[in-house]
Order: structure tokens, then C-alpha cells, then sequence
């Protein structure tokens, strides 16, 4: 079969030239097929790593990315491998920890409820620490440091988190991040965990939503076992819960939650919590867990300004090595594109994956077409009189008040603010805006957002109602 070009040391298998060259082969056909953006983003990091007569083994690095694989390109590459290596053999793709189970290779494929127990837990053995694994949830592995793209909104939320990974002793417990949906606090929960596994994979973490922490709760009661769950969960070096607000009025799974939180602060062990607000305003949250929370580094992430989502697309387009977009339409995207860091990533890609599919060039008309239903429901999901009523109600001032000439602080900031919401949800323009609050000229209404940005990120009350009633808007 040719010379040998791999080998896996733990299943002695051997990979010869033959099936290294037909495979890169396959993967040339596959970034044909499916395209350069397609291609980069999931399809390059499988690796080859095992052969059999009835089948051919590759690798990729998480659940999450071989999940997605099978789910969105399995039956093409099946296709394409047997058509092209005149074989018989299935393509079989396995998280590149399976490659080490105690249990032996050839069992993964034929039995399901094997395959289920892939490892998702940062730690070194993942055979001592199985309750761990099979309780952790799966890491993105988009979602690093290196991926992430910092600007005035985030910078203290990453500062911190990167903090947190580095240290070897912990700097403050625990670290909170907050803010709205999309902007970015699971990007930084993820990447904590990838920077911890690749500087200390000993370290034992364990990173679950909220949700699945109580459901891990309730099936402990359910079969009498919770002496075990207390065991795992204090046991840990880093606990990193996603999405506390779940638990909120969850009496019995917020006390767990507690005396486990206490625990490991205890044991100076670090903990990680995020939520889409602060501690203080955790409705249903009881009044001892709100203030545990607030104890250590709280750290807000902001609605994305303009600066940031350009630079959130460029960075994307980076990514995919993709350089045939104009500079009108990445302008365009980030004006336009405001609610949330995943629905602007969205955009980008349908704009990429219409050009490829269709081949047509990207501009700033194609661009248009291709997002005519989402620009619409932005456009139509918000308007100025929903923003005056909903900033009216909030500072509990008359909605006229929004059209007077009145200058007192307690009318005029909550009218700047709605200016503001108005420039960020809206695609109106500023004389526009002006028209809708008494007639304003539209330099009022410039300085008025220009106030508010400022704001924001020094006055934390004001960031707070800003980023609390964009999120109210939006839904």
C-alpha cells in the first residue's frame, strides 16, 4: 500500500501514503463543493487517523464541530469519498479524544450509546474524572481569545477574562460578566476554558449552563444520589456556570448552587459566572446569592458601537480568507446591523454564501437584496414612538415630554437617551430623528448620542438603562 506516513500509537494503526493522498484529495473536492468560507471554517480541521476495511476514521477537535459536520455535510462527504477512492468504506468522524478510550477504537462506531460519551472536560485524565466529562458541556472552538475583537463596549469584560485564565492564583472570586444577548459572554466563557486547558490541562474545569446545573441537580434527588453531585461540583478547580438568571426563583437549585459557590470560595478555588444582567437586578435570585455574586469582579459587556462591528466583520472576513468584500458593504452592515454580535455574523455570511452560490460579486445592491427580510424586520420591529414610550415609562416621565422644550436633567437625559436608541435601532436619519422629538434640529440630536456613548461606559446606572432598554426593544 506504499510507505508509511502516520501512525496512532494508541490502536497501532497505520496510515499509508496512498490513503494520506486520497484524502487530500477528498478535501479538495469538499472545498470545491462547498466553498473557501464553508471549508475554513469546519471542514479543514479533520484529520486522518485511522483505516479499516469497512471504514475510514478522521478527527476533528470538539463535539460541537464534528456535531455540526454530521449534521450539515456527512452525506456529501460520504458521496464524494466513495466516488472518488472507489470504495466502500463510510467516512467516520470522531472528536481526536476518542482516539485515546480505554475502551478501543473499534467499538465507537458500532455502538451509539458509546459514541455519546465523547470527552468535553478540560482535564488530563479524563478516565479518573468521567462524572466530570460527561457532565461538562462542549467548547466551540471559534471561541478563543485570539478570535475575539475588543473595543470600548468589551474591553473590561475581556481584560478580565483573560485575567482570570492567565493567573495562577486567583485574582478576584467570582468573575461576573453580564450583558444582553449575542455581545459576547459565552465567546469569553469558552475561550477562559481553551486558554486554561492549553496553559494548565491539569487544572480540572467544569463549564455547564445553568439549566443543565439544576437539571444535574434534580436527577441527583431523583435516584438519592446527591452525596455524588456535592463531590463533583466541589472538586473542581474553575466552575464556570453560563446564564445564572435560569436558576431565578429555582428555590432548592439555588441553594445547591449556593453552598457549592461557597465551597469552592472557600477552598480559593475560582468561580466563573455569567448572566444578561447584573447581580443587583437578578429578579427571583435570593438577596445572599445576588450580593455572593456582586462580591468579587463584576463586568459589564455593552451594546457593540459602530467601531466594534466593524471590526467584528473585518475580523470575520479575516477568518474566512475572504477579501472580495467592499468597504461600502461592511460600513453598511455595521450601521445597520446593531442588535447583536451573532445576528451581525449572520448577516456577513449570507451576504459571502449567496455571492459563492450564485457567483455574483458582492455589493452594496446585492447586499441589500440578500438581506432585504432581516433589514426589514429590523426596520419594522422598531420604532421612534415604540423607544419615546418605552424611555418614558422607564424614568417615569410624561411621553410628551419628549417633544417639549423643557431642559430640566430629570426630562432631558431620558429624551438624549431615546435620541440615542432612536440613532442604534433605527435606520432613520439624524434630521429625521429630530422631526420625531419636537422638531429638533439635527445637531441636537448628534450631540445627544455623542452624550449618551460617552456616558454609558463611565455613568454604570446609565449603561445599565441603555443596554436594559435596548434589550426591551428588542424582544
Amino acid at each position: 500500500m506504499g510507505s508509511i506516513i502516520g501512525l496512532d500509537m494508541s490502536n497501532n494503526n497505520i496510515l499509508s501514503e496512498k490513503i494520506i493522498s486520497d484524502w487530500k484529495r477528498v478535501c479538495g473536492l469538499l472545498r470545491i463543493n462547498f466553498g473557501e468560507a464553508v471549508y475554513n471554517s469546519w471542514l479543514h480541521q479533520m484529520q486522518p487517523c485511522i483505516e479499516s476495511t469497512e471504514k475510514f476514521t478522521v478527527s476533528v477537535p470538539s463535539r460541537f464541530m464534528r456535531d455540526w459536520i454530521i449534521s450539515h455535510y456527512n452525506e456529501r462527504i460520504q458521496d464524494i469519498w466513495k466516488k472518488e477512492v472507489n470504495s466502500n468504506q463510510y467516512v467516520e468522524i470522531i472528536v481526536s479524544s476518542q482516539k485515546n478510550d480505554k475502551a478501543g477504537l473499534e467499538n465507537l462506531a458500532s455502538s451509539n450509546k458509546e459514541n455519546k460519551k465523547i470527552s468535553n472536560v478540560i482535564s488530563s485524565s479524563p478516565a479518573q474524572d468521567f462524572g466530570i466529562v460527561d457532565v461538562s458541556a462542549s467548547l466551540d472552538p471559534r471561541f478563543t481569545f485570539k478570535e475575539f475583537v475588543v473595543g470600548k463596549p468589551n474591553e473590561l469584560a475581556y481584560a478580565a477574562a483573560y485575567r482570570v485564565a492567565e493567573a495562577k492564583k486567583v485574582p478576584f472570586n467570582p468573575l461576573y460578566l453580564y450583558g444582553g444577548v449575542g455581545l459576547g459572554k459565552t465567546h469569553l466563557m469558552h475561550a477562559i476554558a481553551w486558554h486554561i486547558r492549553e496553559s494548565d490541562p491539569k487544572r480540572k474545569v467544569i463549564y455547564l449552563s445553568a439549566e443543565k446545573f439544576m437539571y444535574q441537580f434534580i436527577r441527583a434527588l431523583r435516584y438519592k444520589d446527591v452525596m455524588s453531585f456535592k463531590q463533583l461540583f466541589r472538586s473542581v478547580d474553575v466552575l464556570m456556570i453560563d446564564d445564572v438568571q435560569f436558576i431565578s426563583g429555582k428555590e432548592s437549585t439555588q441553594e445547591e448552587f449556593f453552598h457549592t459557590f461557597n465551597a469552592l470560595v472557600d477552598q480559593n478555588r475560582q468561580v466563573i459566572i455569567s448572566g444578561d444582567r447584573s447581580p443587583s437586578n437578578l429578579d427571583g435570585m435570593e438577596e445572599r446569592m445576588r450580593s455572593r455574586l456582586g462580591h468579587g469582579l463584576v463586568a459589564d459587556i455593552h451594546q457593540t458601537d459602530y467601531e466594534l462591528r466593524v471590526g467584528i466583520l473585518q475580523s470575520k472576513l479575516q477568518q474566512l480568507s475572504a477579501s472580495n468584500v467592499p468597504d461600502q458593504v461592511i460600513e453598511f452592515l455595521a450601521h445597520r446591523i446593531t442588535s447583536n454580535v451573532r445576528e451581525l455574523e449572520g448577516a456577513l455570511t449570507r451576504v459571502l454564501a449567496y455571492s459563492n452560490l450564485v457567483g455574483r460579486p458582492i455589493t452594496l445592491e446585492t447586499t441589500q437584496e440578500v438581506l432585504r427580510d432581516l433589514l426589514r424586520a429590523n426596520d419594522r420591529r422598531i420604532t421612534i414612538e415604540d423607544i419615546q414610550k418605552r424611555v418614558a415609562e422607564h424614568y417615569n416621565i410624561r411621553i410628551g415630554e419628549m417633544h417639549s422644550a423643557r431642559r430640566a436633567r430629570s426630562v432631558a437625559r431620558p429624551r438624549q437617551v431615546a435620541m440615542y436608541l432612536a440613532k442604534q435601532l433605527t435606520a432613520r436619519s439624524l434630521p429625521e430623528i429630530g422631526k420625531q422629538f419636537g422638531g429638533r434640529d439635527h445637531t441636537t440630536v448628534m450631540h445627544a448620542v455623542k452624550r449618551i456613548d460617552e456616558l454609558r461606559h463611565t455613568d454604570t446606572n446609565l449603561g445599565e438603562d441603555v443596554d436594559l432598554l435596548k434589550r426591551m426593544l428588542e424582544t
